[in-house]
C-alpha cells in the first residue's frame, strides 16, 4: 500500500508539471495559432520516442515576490528522443510558464540537456518560445545565457544544431540562435529581434510591428537570420525531420546512406534544361534535380539571396551539398549576400564531411557602387576561404559562364577542386566577350570604317579563341568536357573515387576568415 501511495503521489506530481502553467494559459496559447511545449515535442519526435528529464526542477528565484511562486518545470521541457530512428536531443521552452522567461535554473536544464547532446554526438533542437531573460532573476538570468552560448560555440561543427523560432525571441535570447546551424521559422508565429518595437518608438520615434520588424518572412527574405520558412508548425516540423533525415547525426559519422534511386529524367531532362541562347535563364534548381535520387533536393535559405542555390540532395544513396548560381535571378551574379550564403553553407558541408558540388554558370560579381560600399571584397573573400579551408571532396561543373573572378571563386581548380567538369557550351574567360573586346580592340574598332560591324567581328574573334572549355582543358585546369547526359555519371564516379580523400594543412590554432 506505501508503495501504490508513493507512485500516486509521483503521477500526481508529473500530471501537475505536464499541465504547465494551467488551462487558462494553454488556452491562451491556443488563441494565438500555438501549441503547447509538449505537443510540439510529440509532433516532432518519432511516436513514443521522447524521454523528460529534469521534470520536477524548479525555479530559484527569492526576489519580487518570487519565492511564492510556482514554475512547473521552470519554464523548459528537455530530454531526449528520435527522429527516423536516429536519437536528438530537444529542450522546448513553456510560454504557458512565466512567459516561457529564462532564470537560472531554466537556463541549467537547456545547458544540461546541450551537454548530453554533445557529449553522445547527437543532433540538438532548441524550440524557443520564450519573453526573455527572467527580469526578476536579474544577473543569474544573464549568467544563463552566457552559459548557453558558450555551449552553442563549443558544440559548432561537432554536432548540427537545430533552433525552431515558434513564438518571441527577443533581446540576448537571439545569440543562441543566430549561432546554431539552422534556423525555422513559422509565418505569423515566429519573432526574432534585438529591440521591440516599443524600445525603437522611445528611442528612436519609429513605429513598426512585431511582424514588420522581426516576422519569418523578414529574417527569411531579407536578413538570411533565418534557413526555412513554413506556413504552419507542422510544416515546419516536417521540415525538421527531412532536414534530420538527410544530414550526419555528428562530425565523426557520414550521414546515413539510402538506396539509390534514378533521377525523374521525363520530368527533369538535363538535356534540353539549358538553353542553347547564353543569355537566356533557366532553374538551376531543375539541373540540381535532374542528378539526384529521385530528384529530391532539400534546399536551404530558399528565400534569402536567391541569385544562389544551396542545400542537400543524395547521389548514388550519398548525401551531397549542392551550391549553384541561379540564372533565373540577376543572371546568377555573386554579391554581398550570395557570398555569404554560400560560405557558411560549405563550412557546415566541410565540417561534417559532406561532399560539395559546385554547379556554375554566372558572369562574376555584381558591379556598383551600392556593393563596393557594403563590401563585396569582403563578403566576397568568405566564399574564397570557405572554399580553399574545405577539405571534403569537390567537384564542380561550369554548364556556360565562368567569367572573371566569379570563375575563380565557384570552387575552381585554384581553390583545389579535386574535379573539375565542363558541359561544352561552356564560356570560361577574364570577362564576357562582349566587354574583353571593347578592351582588347578599342582601337581597331574606333578607328574602322562601320565600328559596330567592326566590334561585332571582334566579340566573335574573342569568342572563338576563349569563350570555350577547351583553352582551360588545355592548361589541365578542367579534367574533362562532358556531354550534358554524362553529369549524372561523371558526379558518381568523382564521389566514389574521392571517398577517402585525404589532405594535409599547416599545423595552425585556427585561420581567420574575412568575417
Amino acid at each position: 500500500m506505501a508503495v501504490d501511495k508513493k507512485i500516486l503521489d509521483l503521477k500526481q506530481r508529473r500530471e501537475k508539471v505536464y499541465n504547465g502553467g494551467g488551462m487558462k494559459a494553454i488556452e491562451k496559447q491556443k488563441a494565438m495559432g500555438k501549441m503547447t511545449a509538449r505537443e510540439r515535442i510529440i509532433a516532432l519526435l518519432d511516436a513514443d520516442s521522447f524521454y523528460e528529464y529534469d521534470i520536477f526542477v524548479e525555479h530559484s528565484g527569492t526576489e519580487f515576490g518570487m519565492q511564492n511562486k510556482e514554475l512547473p518545470g521552470d519554464g523548459v521541457i528537455i530530454g531526449t528522443g528520435s527522429i527516423c530512428g536516429n536519437p536528438v536531443a530537444v529542450f522546448a521552452q513553456d510560454f504557458t510558464v512565466a512567459g516561457g522567461s529564462l532564470g537560472l535554473m531554466h537556463a541549467r536544464k537547456i545547458a544540461k540537456i546541450m551537454d548530453y547532446a554533445l557529449n553522445m554526438r547527437m543532433p540538438l533542437i532548441g524550440i524557443n518560445d520564450s519573453g526573455g531573460a527572467r527580469i526578476q532573476e536579474g544577473v543569474n538570468a544573464l549568467a544563463g545565457y552566457g552559459e548557453i552560448f558558450f555551449r552553442n560555440t563549443l558544440s559548432s561543427g561537432v554536432i548540427p544544431q537545430i533552433s525552431v523560432i515558434l513564438g518571441p525571441c527577443a533581446g540576448g535570447a537571439v545569440y543562441s540562435p543566430a549561432l546554431t546551424d539552422f534556423v525555422f521559422v513559422v509565418d505569423k508565429i515566429s519573432k526574432m529581434f534585438i529591440t521591440g518595437p516599443e524600445v525603437i518608438k522611445t528611442v528612436l520615434g519609429e513605429e513598426i510591428s512585431m511582424e514588420e520588424l522581426g516576422g519569418a518572412r523578414v529574417h527569411c527574405e531579407q536578413t538570411g537570420n533565418a534557413h526555412f520558412f513554413a506556413e504552419t508548425e507542422e510544416e515546419c516540423f516536417r521540415q525538421i525531420r527531412q532536414l534530420i533525415s538527410t544530414i550526419p547525426q555528428n562530425n565523426t559519422q557520414p550521414a546515413e546512406r539510402t538506396n539509390p534511386e534514378e533521377p525523374l529524367t521525363k520530368k527533369y531532362n538535363i538535356g534540353k534544361i539549358v538553353p542553347a541562347d547564353p543569355a537566356q535563364p533557366y532553374d538551376v534548381r531543375d539541373i540540381i534535380r535532374s542528378v539526384t535520387d529521385g530528384s529530391e533536393f532539400v534546399e536551404v535559405m530558399e528565400l534569402f539571396a536567391a541569385n544562389i542555390v544551396v542545400g542537400f540532395g543524395r547521389v548514388n544513396g550519398e548525401t551531397v551539398g549542392f551550391v549553384a548560381n541561379q540564372p533565373l535571378v540577376m543572371a546568377g551574379v555573386l554579391d554581398c549576400d550570395s557570398s555569404d550564403k554560400a560560405a557558411r553553407f560549405i563550412r557546415f558541408c566541410d565540417a561534417f564531411n559532406v561532399p560539395i558540388v559546385t554547379i556554375e554558370d554566372l558572369p562574376g560579381y555584381l558591379p556598383g557602387v551600392d556593393q563596393e560600399h557594403a563590401g563585396v571584397i569582403r563578403h566576397g573573400a568568405k566564399l574564397l576561404y570557405a572554399y580553399s579551408e574545405a577539405t571534403v571532396p569537390k567537384i564542380t561543373v561550369i554548364l556556360r559562364k565562368a567569367y572573371g573572378g566569379g570563375y575563380i571563386a565557384m570552387n575552381s581548380r585554384h581553390l583545389r577542386a579535386d574535379f573539375v567538369f565542363a558541359w561544352p557550351q561552356a564560356e570560361i574567360a577574364v570577362m564576357g566577350p562582349e566587354g574583353a573586346a571593347n578592351v582588347i580592340f578599342r582601337k581597331e574598332i574606333m578607328e574602322a570604317e562601320n565600328p559596330e560591324a567592326m566590334r561585332q567581328t571582334k566579340i566573335q574573334e574573342y569568342k572563338d579563341k576563349f569563350a570555350n572549355p577547351y583553352v582551360a582543358a588545355a592548361k589541365g585546369y578542367i579534367d574533362a568536357v562532358i556531354e550534358p547526359t554524362e553529369t549524372r555519371k561523371c558526379l558518381i564516379h568523382a564521389l566514389q573515387v574521392a571517398q577517402h580523400k585525404t589532405v594535409l594543412r599547416p599545423e595552425k590554432k585556427h585561420g581567420i576568415p574575412p568575417f
